[in-house]
């Protein structure tokens, strides 16, 4: 399963995408992150590096 990222936690700084080897998260319209499921590896890097702990498995 893909991880997601809470949009109510997540704070828009970036963190994940840098560090998604697939670049599979990018910026939405309203300035927080999200993931594309189909190219998610759920290697958990975008989790390791949040400040806030908005990705989840």
């Amino acid at each position: 399963m893909a991880y997601k990222i809470d949009k109510d936690t997540c704070l828009g700084c970036g963190a994940c995408a840098s560090e998604c080897p697939v670049e599979a998260i990018s910026c939405d319209e309203d300035g927080k992150y999200v993931i594309d499921e189909n190219l998610c590896l759920e290697c958990g890097a975008c989790a390791d590096t949040c400040p806030v702990g908005a990705p989840k498995a």
